[in-house]
């Protein structure tokens, strides 16, 4: 394979890495104004100093990287879904519902929840705490423990729409 600027490692695990940062934390800085209106200046410094201390610790940087084509394919994939539901609206019209939306942020915050036990280690972790011998059933429990908790959701949040109209038929 040729080597070029784009498969050299200083660009792939160092540069590239350091402007997603830099980039991410500059724009979280400016959107909330947590540094103040119109300090672009300070916001800058920040996301550079945030930028080099993270390239500066290549554990962080190999997380990243891996998981930059994961994120690139899931982004494709929605892409992809939304042009397709696109095609039932006309030009101009289209709105996502709001709960595919939340379904969307739940399975996208899943997807990166997973990626990063996954990638750091720490899924052999969770599992070997749930499979030693030492808590036996735990997975039985956990499972009963959402059981129940799901049931008295669904009571609760169905029994609302009920209670408001119950009132004046006794007399």
């Amino acid at each position: 394979m040729v080597e070029t600027i784009f498969t050299n490692p200083l660009f792939v695990q160092t540069i590239l890495p350091f402007l997603l940062v830099f980039t991410l934390i500059f724009a979280v800085l400016e959107k909330t104004k947590i540094l103040g209106e119109g300090k672009r200046q300070i916001d800058a410094i920040v996301a550079l100093v945030i930028g080099l201390i993270f390239v500066s610790f290549g554990g962080a940087t190999d997380i990243v990287v891996r998981m930059i084509p994961i994120l690139g394919i899931a982004v494709v994939v929605i892409l992809i879904f939304m042009i397709l539901f696109g095609f039932a609206y006309q030009e101009g019209d289209f709105k996502m519902p709001d709960g595919l939306k939340i379904t969307l942020g739940i399975l996208a915050g899943l997807l990166v929840i997973g990626m990063v036990l996954i990638l750091t280690g720490g899924i052999d972790y969770i599992l070997g705490f749930i499979y030693s011998g030492s808590y036996p059933g735990l997975i039985m429990n956990i499972i009963l423990i959402a059981v129940i908790v799901g049931a008295i959701v669904s009571v609760v949040w169905t029994g609302k729409g009920e209670s408001s109209g119950g009132k004046g038929k006794g007399g």
